[in-house]
């Protein structure tokens, strides 16, 4: 469960990363006020209207045409920048990598339990050790 909730964390990092560097553009063509047609990483469809009025003779400063291109342009982070809260020298790179060494095989554990007298025999008794000794469990 640990090593899948990391992957899910190490995911949603990688699109964190991704969409704070995206940039994309959308065009949009409005036809008297309200949206016509509408595209996002190209030119958007225009209506008939507008190519009636495309000449340059037809065109009058006093008219307000009734066709209109608005294209929002979305800028996403150029550079990612890395803060210096890390930077370590030396003997405190050497501190944090002995430290982890040691914290990491602090928990190992074997795969299975030695018994160090397993192929041993234990000794022979000649007397019995109580009856030498007097000492009699009650």
């Amino acid at each position: 469960m640990k090593e899948f909730s990391k992957k899910i964390v190490a995911i949603l990092m990688t699109f964190v990363v991704i969409f704070s560097t995206l940039s994309f553009t959308v065009h949009q063509h409005y036809c008297g006020g309200e949206v016509f047609a509408s595209a996002l990483f190209s030119k958007a469809d225009s209506c008939s209207m507008d190519e009636k009025t495309s000449s340059k003779a037809d065109c009058n400063i006093a008219d307000k045409d009734c066709c209109e291109n608005v294209i929002k342009v979305y800028k996403g982070q150029n550079e990612l920048e890395s803060t210096d809260v890390l930077s370590l020298n030396f003997n405190q790179q050497l501190f944090v990598a002995s430290f982890i060494y040691t914290y990491i095989n602090l928990f190992e554990g074997l795969d299975t339990n030695i018994i160090p007298f397993k192929n041993y025999s234990p000794p022979l008794l000649v007397t019995d050790i109580h009856i030498v000794d007097q000492v009699f469990l009650i």
